[in-house]
């Protein structure tokens, strides 16, 4: 129950940001829209910037979602740039650029950890389980471990959302991460 409402709390909070804007958004817009009391929301988050740090639980969300919903008989690559596109629409759709900014800037100068790079998020355990299928079926790269192709994508990941929030939101990242991506992650092919 009390997994449910701090969930509630997250997805009508995200809704929010992205309908309203973070900065227009209150804490009594989110208790009104979730139906619970300024206590619930306080019991479980101290402001409305805590909020931020819940993004990698909502894209986490999005991974598991994703990875239940695999296509069949896609090879590793092909796996991984069909990863990264959704990821890149689910973005698109459901993140404002400018609060991509904001967050990714303020996990640059955070004294504490990025909650992004935590390597416990299944982000990176699905990541680590397409690449040692991949590895192990010989058609990733063998120049690479696992660990290290897993940050090569996901520094490539991180690269194209930067470039979309640099402007303005001003292209599809989708479309551009579908065009873009393959050529950027082509060492990760095994070569023949």
């Amino acid at each position: 129950m009390a997994g449910d409402i701090r969930e509630k709390i997250i997805d009508t909070s995200w809704e929010l940001f992205h309908e309203k804007g973070f900065g227009e958004t209150t804490i009594n817009d989110i208790i009104r829209e979730a139906g619970i009391s300024k206590g619930t929301f306080y019991y479980y988050f101290r402001s409305k910037d805590n909020l931020l740090d819940t993004l990698s639980e909502i894209l986490d969300r999005e991974y598991e979602r994703l990875s239940k919903n695999e296509p069949e008989g896609m090879n590793a690559f092909d796996k991984l740039m069909w990863l990264n596109y959704e990821a890149h629409e689910f973005i698109k759709k459901n993140i404002d650029y400018r609060l991509m900014s904001y967050l990714y800037s303020a996990q640059i100068v955070k004294d504490t950890g990025s909650s992004l790079l935590d390597r416990n998020r299944f982000y990176f355990n699905y990541l680590e389980r397409i690449m040692e299928e991949g590895s192990r079926k010989g058609e990733l790269t063998d120049s690479m471990s696992v660990g290290e192709m897993v940050k090569f994508f996901s520094i490539g990941e991180r690269a194209l959302i930067t470039e979309w929030c640099m402007n303005n939101g001003g292209f599809d990242l989708g479309e551009y991460s579908k065009h873009l991506f393959p050529i950027m992650m082509k060492g990760l092919k095994k070569v023949a």
